[in-house]
């Protein structure tokens, strides 16, 4: 099967830890590779934000990444990019015009306007079917942000829009299919793929990070208000009532797109935060770090803390959970389907930091529920979370689309399903 993918804001080849990059640009990646190993043609395509960026870059022997010139070759925010998005699918549907794919996959809204405009130009004659995944829907950033949701106002009817005249969706966890539904669209159309995890990459065997305190609670991820950063920050004058003193808090992130801490508000705020409680000698932020120094960090930990406001899937609890590490993790989202409470983890209530203390304290004190959570991780994410287990299920979503496409559409001649 040729499948094409668009990802307007998240290349695949994108450094992650930026504030708009991170797990869409992991998940676009690890899925076009593992669906070009099951003998796929994946091509990417992505907006060029940089003059220097190559037209085509081949990434394996069947996945390439293809920038389009879509507005200005800088980066832009993505919520500043849907002004760009017909000129992002004048551009894929010029690629397509001597040979178009049997199905295109948008990531994220506005690349499923891309999607759906480029797959239904006539120049072809053939209608290609239409596959969304949303990674993140304006209905629960407006409910959780409020005035704090920077979306451009056409965001509130678009995105519906792309999940009505999608030939197929792709949700990640079974809280999004609710979301959906909601927001009008047939569920009997959507499909449930998680997001994956390497884990050939990220596993228990392997060297640990050095660690400065008896007791170690790690957490990893953008640093942005959503996250709940300060919430875990909160839990530890908690902690410290507890009876847990000498325990480290290691913030992994932050810095913005330039990388620097000192230069990011959300750092200072954190910072000051810690002051203000008295556990600024607890907390150690780390800034961006390599991807391979990631699984020694996660070895080090005693404990990931997840707690965002909200987390339409969330990629740290797996990578976590494959380096055998137990996670306490807000319920919400798709958290609450990766994290099985008190089988994998803890849950908490969201934006409850003395629960937090509370979860973390019974880990803490208790070894051998750490190991027994910790084991549960490792075959869970093993059994149920690898990219090859996710490619499968796309691909069955993909073959369901173009079986139910209206007459006269068909996948291209020799495709292979």
């Amino acid at each position: 099967m040729r499948i094409s993918m668009i990802s307007e804001h998240a290349s695949p080849l994108a450094a992650l830890g930026g504030v708009d990059a991170g797990g869409q640009n992991v998940h676009v990646a690890a899925l076009s590779e593992a669906l070009a190993r099951r003998g796929h043609h994946v091509t990417v395509y992505t907006r060029r934000d940089a003059t220097e960026l190559p037209a085509r870059v081949r990434v394996g022997h069947r996945l390439e990444v293809v920038h389009v010139e879509a507005g200005p070759a800088r980066h832009v925010p993505k919520d500043g990019l849907l002004p760009f998005m017909g000129e992002l699918a004048d551009g894929v549907a010029r690629d397509w015009s001597q040979r178009p794919p049997d199905v295109v996959h948008g990531h994220f809204w506005m690349s499923g306007l891309a999607a759906l405009d480029a797959a239904r130009r006539p120049a072809s004659g053939y209608r290609i079917p239409v596959i969304q995944t949303f990674h993140a829907l304006g209905t629960v950033k407006r409910r959780h942000q409020g005035a704090g949701d920077t979306s451009p106002q056409e965001r509130r009817w678009l995105e519906p829009g792309v999940g009505r005249s999608a030939d197929r969706i792709i949700a990640t966890c079974s809280d999004e299919v609710f979301e959906l539904k909601a927001m009008g669209i047939d569920t009997g159309k959507i499909s449930i793929a998680p997001c994956g995890v390497d884990l050939e990459f990220f596993s228990a065997e392997g060297p640990t990070a050095a660690r400065t305190a008896s007791r170690r609670i790690l957490s990893v991820g953008r640093l942005v208000p959503r996250k709940g950063v300060d919430l875990v920050i909160r839990s530890l004058p908690y902690l410290r009532e507890s009876g847990f003193e000498d325990v480290e808090l290691l913030i992994v992130g932050g810095g913005g797109d330039s990388g620097v801490l000192d230069a990011d508000p959300e750092v200072r705020r954190l910072l000051d935060l810690a002051a203000e409680l008295g556990v600024a000698d607890q907390v150690r932020l780390q800034g961006q770090v390599s991807r391979g120094e990631m699984p020694g960090i996660f070895r080090s930990a005693d404990a990931v803390v997840c707690a965002p406001w909200y987390e339409p899937f969330g990629i740290v609890p797996l990578e976590a959970m494959a380096c055998g590490v137990p996670v306490v993790a807000a319920a919400v989202g798709g958290l609450r389907d990766t994290v099985v409470d008190h089988g994998t983890g803890l849950h908490v209530p969201p934006r409850d930091p003395e629960a937090i203390a509370s979860a973390l304290a019974m880990l803490l004190r208790n070894p051998s529920l750490r190991t027994e959570l910790g084991n549960a991780g490792k075959v869970r994410a093993r059994t149920r979370y690898s990219w090859d287990r996710v490619a499968a299920e796309t691909e069955k979503a993909y073959q369901l689309a173009v079986a139910g496409a209206p007459a006269g559409v068909a996948p291209m001649e020799g495709a292979a399903l």
